[in-house]
């Protein structure tokens, strides 16, 4: 067909070639307040999604008045049991965890 290119070209592909073992490969960094705001904002979502899967299975008026979970007997046996409740809320503290350690981990990169 006209207009269309060899699948197997004749010619080698240009390739550059690889970076002296030496040289010093340099990231130019966001700036600092972009970081912190990034920190912050990443702390402020775990720590509120962590909270709110915490909560949630405990809270009968809204888990257990679910429709969606109504819906699905099977489901519902299996989520308003009390051990699948714990599992989900300590996901939710897991998550909380995470959100405190990056904000006390963290550091400038300049």
């Amino acid at each position: 067909m006209p207009g269309q290119s060899q699948l197997f070209p004749e010619h080698e592909p240009s390739v550059l070639p690889p970076p002296a073992p030496n040289a010093e490969i340099r990231r130019a960094a966001a700036p600092v307040w972009l970081q912190r705001l990034s920190l912050f904002v990443l702390v402020l979502f775990c720590v509120y999604l962590g909270v709110l899967v915490m909560i949630l299975p405990w809270w009968t008026r809204i888990w257990d008045n679910n429709m969606f979970i109504q819906s699905h007997p099977g489901l519902a046996s299996v989520l308003h049991n009390g051990a699948v409740r714990g599992i989900i809320s300590g996901l939710g503290l897991l998550d909380v965890w995470i959100g405190v350690s990056e904000a006390v981990h963290y550091r400038d990169y300049k």
